[in-house]
C-alpha cells in the first residue's frame, strides 16, 4: 500500500492553494513518498551521543541589550501605506469568510 495517495496530494495541493495537473499529481506523489522513505531511513540512525544543534556549522549568534529607543510614531509609520484603516495598515484579506464575497480590492 502506498504511504501517501494522489488524494492525499491533492489535498495538500488545496491547502497550498495549488492547482495540479493529473501528471504534477502522479510525480508529486512520487516524490512525497520517497522523502517520506527517507525520513524513515534517517528515523533508524542512532542520535543518543548526538548534541542537538540548530544549524550543521557552528554559527556565532551574540546577542543585544534590549533596550527602549525612540521609534516612528502611528502617522510616520503609515505615511506612505496605499490603503490604511485608522492607525493600521489595510491588506486585501487571504482566507475566505463563507457566504461573504470574495474582494481582491
Amino acid at each position: 500500500m502506498a504511504r501517501i495517495g494522489p488524494q492525499e496530494v491533492l489535498e495538500l495541493a488545496s491547502l497550498a492553494r495549488l492547482q495540479l495537473t493529473t501528471e504534477e499529481v502522479a510525480r508529486m506523489t512520487d516524490d512525497l513518498a520517497a522523502i517520506l522513505d527517507y525520513v524513515d531511513a534517517l528515523r533508524t540512525l542512532d542520535t543518543t551521543d548526538v548534541e542537538p544543534m540548530t544549524h550543521a556549522v557552528p554559527f556565532d549568534c551574540p546577542l543585544r541589550v534590549d533596550r527602549v529607543a525612540p521609534s516612528l510614531s502611528a502617522e510616520e509609520a503609515l505615511a506612505n501605506a496605499p490603503r490604511r484603516t485608522e492607525s493600521f495598515f489595510e491588506v486585501p484579506r487571504i482566507v475566505p469568510v463563507a457566504g461573504a464575497p470574495e474582494d481582491d480590492t
